[in-house]
């Protein structure tokens, strides 16, 4: 297996993009990172796109055609374009599939991109198409919805470890102050507890505030082989680990659902592929679909000790300047969701970090950065570790 490095990033903004099409902001994302890459298109071997939903949000299947149509890759260099689905987790599986394809010696340069075109339609019928990515028969037909999944989640944390509303609230208050740092984020201002708790109730104990909202995005990376990354970029940034783990995709049939085996799994095999351990990570993006589930990851990554992720937050040991800084992007909460790309953005953020170019939010010294992507309530977690040194 051939070293893989990350050698062009590039996101599109994040937010209610409704005067662009899906293909708009794919387009986008494809040529700008191919710009920043310094790669052109007949030099790519594949692509893949990590997108949840095209056919229920924009009337839109075939996406990996789509793609590669309208980025100039197909008509004359008939480059290989494949769709990757794994609800929320598409776009982390998509550069996953990249990465595979790139270590196996099959390809050569790949481009691992994510999007989404969620505002097109209401909220009823956005809610509808993210609850597919539960169990359609036993959960969303009984009427569950993923807010009132993680509001269970939720309510056994805190009953079996005394976690607080409050505590929720500092997850989306240090979300939204990253966010108000980050150029492409849906949301850019701060926000305070009080603002948290005295916001709608969706499903007790969550707020309005505790989710992250519908979005439009698009992100795309191109990997290369290591041994050839100087050739494109003075800053390469290397994959130290790739891992995939899965679990029941009903809530009702986990052993725990306050811990994610499929995260703890993921993240194991991370571990063991990167010979680290959680306190040499510097940063990490994790999956903030919900207050609660950024509690959840930090507790099952191995950043804080179980039942204590509430207690880390509040002591600002997950803030930018703090012991391991989460989300320095704002999060799905700030930065936004557009489910097919979450993913790729969170390595995008990770690589810009490990650049040393993110700023205002930069985390001084980083030498290794994780993402934490996540397919519904869990059944799917895709975890890579980047780091500036081979």
């Amino acid at each position: 297996m051939r070293d893989v490095a990350i050698i062009g990033v590039k996101n599109t903004k994040f937010g209610e993009l409704w005067d662009r099409s899906l293909r708009d902001i794919i387009v986008e994302a494809a040529i700008g990172v191919l710009d920043d890459a310094d790669v052109s298109g007949k030099e790519i071997d594949a692509l893949y796109l990590g997108n949840m939903s095209g056919g229920r949000f924009v009337d839109q299947e075939h996406i990996g055609a789509l793609i590669a149509d309208y980025s100039g890759l197909s008509k004359n260099l008939h480059i290989p374009a494949t769709r990757v689905e794994a609800a929320c987790a598409s776009g982390g599986l998509a550069l996953r599939q990249a990465i595979m394809a790139v270590a196996s010696g099959y390809s050569n340069i790949v481009v691992a991109a994510g999007a989404e075109k969620m505002t097109d339609v209401g909220t009823e019928e956005a809610s509808s198409a993210l609850a597919a990515a539960a169990d359609r028969e036993w959960e969303g037909m009984a009427g569950a919805t993923f807010p009132g999944l993680y509001a269970m989640i939720a309510k056994l944390h805190m009953h079996r470890y005394g976690t607080t509303s409050e505590q929720l609230a500092e997850v989306a208050v240090k979300n939204h102050k990253n966010g108000s740092l980050n150029p492409i984020a849906q949301y850019k201002n701060e926000i305070s507890v009080d603002d948290v708790l005295k916001s709608i109730m969706v499903a007790d104990p969550l707020h309005i505030f505790d989710c992250s909202p519908i979005t439009d995005g698009a992100s795309a990376l191109v990997v290369a082989p290591a041994d050839i990354a100087h050739k494109y970029t003075d800053t390469p940034i290397y994959i130290k680990a790739t891992a995939q783990a899965s679990d029941t995709i009903a809530l009702h049939d986990r052993r725990d659902i306050t811990t994610l085996d499929s995260t703890v799994m993921a993240a194991k095999r991370a571990y063991s592929m990167a010979k680290l351990t959680p306190e040499d990570i510097d940063l990490v993006e994790v999956h903030d679909c919900f207050t609660i589930a950024e509690i959840c990851a930090i507790e099952d990554l191995g950043f804080a000790e179980k039942g204590k992720g509430g207690i880390v937050t509040e002591n600002g040991e997950t803030a930018i300047g703090g012991r391991i800084p989460v989300n320095t992007s704002g999060g799905l909460k700030a930065c936004g969701h557009p489910v097919g790309a979450t993913g790729i953005k969170q390595a995008v953020e990770i690589v810009t970090q490990l650049r040393g170019d993110a700023g205002k939010r930069q985390v001084a010294g980083a030498e290794y950065g994780m993402t934490h992507n996540v397919g519904g309530s869990g059944a799917t977690a895709v975890i890579h570790i980047l780091s500036r040194e081979r």
